[in-house]
């Protein structure tokens, strides 16, 4: 085969194999795969979510951004696209594996954009006493309360919700609270909703892609608007 190859070579020199981009995709605190299922990406792109385990306790987000790293092909292009949590864990990669395009939804790009109840939990951890099992049972009663567009889905998103542990909740929520980033030092793509409840838009500083009414729920209940939006970025990529 190796010979075939380079004749074929040999016989016509301009031609060359084209490579396909891969997009990894990354979802948000409470959610998995399932979170992208509706979403709808134009063109040849390779689609793989990156699952996550549990961080281990006191984990920081750049170290856990470096353990996922592996599960990223960089001999390849590739695409990071991240929500919520998914987003912040893509801020870091992005220091570190230099892909084509970042692209965040529903997230923060630095812990200048998260919201007071997270930023002063650095000074006075209160998250510390409230068992991991009790932060997860709060999230489940508080989702459809705080975020009332995850209605439109509720079924998906407590089956998601569901999968989850203690332990994960915690470690997460300890990582997102003690997140070290202030700055970036390039340019991220971020998508966010004028009605998102978690992360407040009066937080997010520019640039940013407003989705006007969309919550912080809106990669899967209004997936075709994102889907837009996405593809639109996509196109811009030399």
């Amino acid at each position: 085969m190796k010979k075939i190859a380079f004749l074929i070579l040999l016989l016509f020199p301009f031609f060359s194999v084209s490579q396909t981009t891969t997009i990894y995709f990354f979802p948000g605190q409470g959610a998995d795969r399932h979170l992208f299922d509706s979403l709808s990406i134009d063109g040849d792109y390779t689609k793989k979510v990156i699952e996550y385990g549990t961080p281990k306790k006191n984990t920081t987000m750049k170290a856990f951004a470096q353990e996922i790293a592996c599960q990223i092909d960089t001999t390849e292009a590739f695409i990071l696209v991240g929500v919520s949590l998914g987003g912040m864990i893509c801020v870091e990669l992005n220091e570190l594996v230099h892909p084509k395009k970042t692209i965040l939804i529903s997230s923060a790009k630095n812990v200048t954009e998260l919201p007071f109840r997270y930023r002063f939990q650095q000074k006075i951890p209160i998250y510390k006493i409230v068992p991991g099992i009790m932060m997860l049972g709060f999230a489940k009663f508080l989702q459809p309360i705080v975020e009332p567009d995850s209605k439109k889905c509720k079924k998906t998103f407590q089956n998601m919700l569901s999968k989850k542990t203690g332990s994960y909740m915690k470690n997460s929520v300890s990582m997102i609270i003690n997140w070290e980033r202030t700055t970036n030092s390039t340019e991220l793509v971020h998508i966010h909703g004028t009605k998102d409840h978690t992360i407040p838009m009066r937080n997010i500083v520019e640039p940013v892609i407003q989705v006007e009414n969309g919550s912080h729920m809106m990669t899967l209940t209004n997936a075709l608007v994102i889907s837009d939006l996405l593809n639109l970025e996509l196109q811009k990529i030399n």
